[in-house]
């Protein structure tokens, strides 16, 4: 994690006021965890987001597995402590083992079959160059159709700005979690 403390504590359910209360109407009855509670703080830009993170979440052309390989992948260049450790949770990682997770971070030539290694190569390009070269394209092509390969992108997209949120307004662990030590500062 890049901060030690928040910059900006997430808010209680108790202090949530009508217009805050109303953005999270539907995470009633569950915990609210530190990104919501913190992104809850400018309730409109919240409203506003939610849907294109909810439509990252549902069921998409994009299987799990890959998916949550994008996004860890995605996570781990980004520098993004709480992403990571959100998605290396077991009921996130759609039957990723540690090894794999482990693989994530050392990138698409740690041993991966062609169609997951298209994909952290394809995270790689659009962290660090904002684009996806010819070669990296035709990869990931031959292995997912048009709206996967969209979906890679947009999955891309859609965490490197978590990332810069979470990371800025220094949102921490939720309690009980472990940062990786790859993330530590």
């Amino acid at each position: 994690m890049r901060t030690s403390a928040p910059r900006m504590a997430p808010l209680r359910r108790e202090e949530l006021n009508d217009e805050q209360r109303e953005v999270l109407k539907g995470f009633e009855g569950r915990p609210l965890n530190n990104l919501l509670a913190t992104l809850a703080r400018d309730p409109k830009a919240l409203r506003r987001l939610l849907p294109w993170a909810l439509y990252l979440y549902s069921p998409r052309s994009l299987p799990e597995r890959q998916h949550q390989i994008v996004i860890l992948r995605t996570a781990y260049l980004c520098k993004s402590g709480y992403e990571f450790t959100q998605h290396s949770e077991p009921e996130l990682r759609a039957g990723l083992s540690e090894a794999d997770i482990a693989r994530i971070k050392e990138g698409a030539h740690a041993g991966w079959q062609a169609a997951d290694a298209a994909l952290i190569r394809t995270a790689d390009e659009l962290i660090g160059d904002y684009d996806v070269s010819d070669d990296t394209w035709s990869a990931l092509s031959a292995h997912f159709d048009e709206q996967q390969c969209m979906d890679v992108v947009f999955t891309v997209g859609q965490y490197a700005q978590l990332s810069m949120f979470l990371n800025t307004f220094g949102v921490q662990l939720e309690p009980g979690q472990t940062l990786d030590p790859d993330l530590m500062s």
